[in-house]
């Protein structure tokens, strides 16, 4: 479990700055409307949101608290991994080494 609270507060720390560049040096709307209009733009789009969406998938499962569950899945859909790999540092913190705690939340397998 350290092994993947390492990789997720990486995935983190990564996306956070590439973000803060992203945002800082490019121009999201210009360079989006490039990307869009390329084939392999609008396959790495549907790739990551076809991600999101199995991420968001579990984390609705795990989490008792619908209302709590659908704010971090929107919130996964406008920030991305950034928000995803912070979400599983937070549960493998929480999950103390209990890998079927980490996977299933509250729920009993």
């Amino acid at each position: 479990m350290k092994t993947a609270k390492w990789f997720a507060i990486a995935g983190t720390l990564i996306m956070f700055f590439t973000l803060v560049y992203g945002f800082f040096y490019g121009d999201f709307f210009g360079e989006g409307s490039i990307l869009m209009s390329l084939a392999w733009g609008k396959v790495s789009l549907i790739d990551v949101y076809i991600g999101f969406s199995l991420v968001g998938g579990w984390i609705i499962f795990r989490e008792n608290n619908l209302p709590r569950a659908l704010a971090w899945v929107l919130a996964i859909f406008i920030l991305g991994n950034f928000l995803a790999c912070l979400y599983v540092w937070i549960q493998l913190e929480k999950a103390k080494g209990d890998w079927t705690k980490f996977w299933y939340g509250n729920r009993k397998p």
